[in-house]
């Protein structure tokens, strides 16, 4: 369930309090310093599975986590933070590291550590249990307090692919979280592995790792109806017998994988109030269903209804008819 927090309508003398609890929620207990002026956050997270997934955005402002808190409340937890906008000073473990926009920063929440924010910043935040890594804890301890660039090697998967994550964060579906949580994870343990020239800890984490990276490019272009495996490949270096086999590897094909996303994303913009006006044929064209009548069959393949008598269930029943014919393209599927 995606959380939000924004300190607008919360009086100034009330927000460091109030921040201190939203940040304290959403990663772990952490002390807030605010400036003596005005200080502006907000705050959206959710969660897949034993991750979280945090994009917070704020004026500046001081975070520590205490030699207290961290006897209080240990979490044997790590943070990936990506620097979106703005930049920070992070020291942990006795180092200081400058992080700025488009880098990235590791952190161990069972270690002392402060964040410096000196201007407005937004950051999307990984929080997730240190044993996930399969990495060895010394090794990973290497690499804590130190900016990781995002604009090469794995790092610059690593980093769009947050972004992407934080902007769907309240489109993730609960039963595709501990999955994707598992696969987010492979990538973030490639990428430090690369760092510290160690072998995946994992021998298959490389191709989760690299099967992550290319649904986040057919995500990210599912509205173009030329996408297709000739191009997904091409724009990945492999050949699309490779493409095929990662698929395959997880009981599904490209097609279908394409296919699945686009009309999940239909369904949700079918349910919409907001897009009601909004011709049927125009939400398919969007998500790469240019021909009306063969998105209208393939939908009613997939949900039992037309996409026009879907939207039409949603006006008139609601959840109850909708539950039926999701049920009823389940057994079809």
């Amino acid at each position: 369930m995606l959380y939000i927090a924004h300190t607008a309508g919360v009086p100034v003398e009330e927000r460091q309090d109030f921040w201190r609890d939203v940040v304290s929620s959403a990663f772990v207990p952490l002390e807030a310093v605010l400036p003596q002026g005005r200080f502006d956050g907000k705050l959206r997270s959710t969660s897949l599975g034993p991750i979280d997934v945090i994009d917070v955005a704020t004026t500046a402002h001081q975070a520590r986590r205490t030699s207290r808190l961290v006897s209080a409340a240990p979490s044997d937890s790590l943070k990936l933070g990506l620097f979106v906008k703005g930049g920070g000073r992070l020291e942990q473990a006795g180092r200081q590291a400058v992080v700025q926009t488009g880098e990235m920063a590791v952190y161990d929440t069972d270690r002392p550590y402060w964040l410096d924010f000196d201007a407005p910043t937004r950051m999307v935040v990984l929080l997730f249990p240190r044993a996930m890594l399969g990495l060895p804890h010394d090794r990973v301890d290497e690499v804590t307090g130190r900016a990781i660039p995002g604009s090469g090697g794995v790092g610059a998967l690593v980093a769009p692919f947050l972004l992407r994550l934080a902007a769907q964060l309240d489109d993730v579906e609960v039963r595709d979280g501990a999955r994707l949580a598992g696969n987010v994870v492979d990538l973030v343990a490639t990428m430090l592995a690369d760092r510290l020239d160690l072998p995946p800890a994992d021998p298959d984490a490389a191709r989760r790792a690299t099967l992550l990276r290319i649904t986040s490019y057919m995500e990210a272009h599912l509205g173009d109806p030329g996408l297709d495996p000739a191009r997904i490949a091409a724009a990945h270096h492999i050949s699309t017998r490779y493409l095929h086999k990662l698929f395959s590897a997880e009981s599904t094909t490209v097609a279908a994988w394409i296919r699945s996303r686009r009309l999940e994303h239909c369904v949700r913009d079918l349910r919409d109030p907001l897009q009601a006006g909004r011709p049927v044929s125009a939400i398919g064209a969007q998500w790469g269903f240019p021909d009306a009548s063969h998105f209208s069959r393939l939908f009613k393949a997939a949900y039992g209804l037309s996409p026009r008598d879907y939207r039409a269930a949603v006006g008139e029943d609601g959840v109850a008819d909708l539950a039926r014919s999701d049920r009823r393209g389940r057994q079809q599927g």
